[in-house]
């Protein structure tokens, strides 16, 4: 399966290591998850993810727990709201937002495509079938060979959980496993990694294209400054491609 948005990770990593926007964002999906399910992480599953990446991302608990308190205020009414648009070379774009001013955001939106050649914003449920939702957990292989479980036994352990594909990739701090389900199996796949004792790096729900393409070093370099100004935008918390 093509995985664009796993192998442009690092590089869009490396462009929010900034906290002034990672913080914020962050904050905003904590609240808006203890606002949706309460504030206790123990009941409320989305609000315990939110949090594992926070920490992932060495979010302080004193930012954290102020993001839980802000849902029950007056300023914690966000709105989760996506966008999609196409730009040259038959790329797509899949955004996901939270805001507190739809029409700020979407103004902003707007603009970074009005000023792109070849790109638009399309109508809500034009990609409709262009991206599929997976439910993804990244964790440390250390952390499985530390439990003294094999890769086969723990594919077959997880597979009662909804898991359809594991795949490990290798970066700087290490291997890396990541795992792959349905995004209706969210909640299942977590309990398994649960019940198993494997402590999670990150837990999300993205968008995977069916139907990846490739583009050349010179066409990727275009797309990645509209895709640079989307992501620096603070209300955008997410943005898939189908680029491979």
């Amino acid at each position: 399966m093509g995985r664009a948005f796993e192998y442009r990770r690092a590089a869009k990593e490396k462009r929010w290591d900034k906290m002034s926007r990672v913080f914020p964002k962050l904050a905003k999906t904590i609240t808006v998850a203890a606002k949706e399910g309460g504030s206790d992480p123990e009941m409320n599953a989305k609000l315990r993810t939110a949090i594992i990446n926070a920490k992932a991302q060495n979010m302080p608990k004193d930012n954290i727990d102020a993001a839980i308190k802000r849902a029950s205020g007056k300023d914690g009414i966000f709105s989760e709201v996506t966008y999609e648009g196409k730009a040259s070379y038959g790329v797509l774009i899949f955004i996901e937002c939270t805001t507190d001013n739809t029409t700020r955001t979407i103004a902003n939106i707007k603009s970074y495509f009005n000023k792109t050649p070849g790109a638009s914003i399309l109508t809500n449920g034009s990609l409709e079938f262009m991206f599929s939702r997976k439910s993804v957990f990244e964790f440390d292989k250390k952390s499985i060979d530390n439990l003294k479980i094999g890769l086969e036994d723990l594919e077959l352990s997880l597979i009662d959980y909804g898991l359809e594909e594991l795949e490990s990739i290798q970066t700087d701090e290490g291997e890396i496993l990541i795992a792959y389900a349905d995004y209706v199996d969210f909640g299942r796949l977590n309990e398994g990694f649960e019940l198993l004792k494997i402590p999670i790096k990150k837990a999300s729900l993205k968008r995977v294209a069916n139907t990846p393409i490739n583009l050349d070093a010179e066409q990727l370099s275009e797309i990645e400054k509209l895709l640079d100004k989307i992501e620096e935008d603070d209300d955008v918390q997410a943005v898939y491609t189908n680029i491979n």
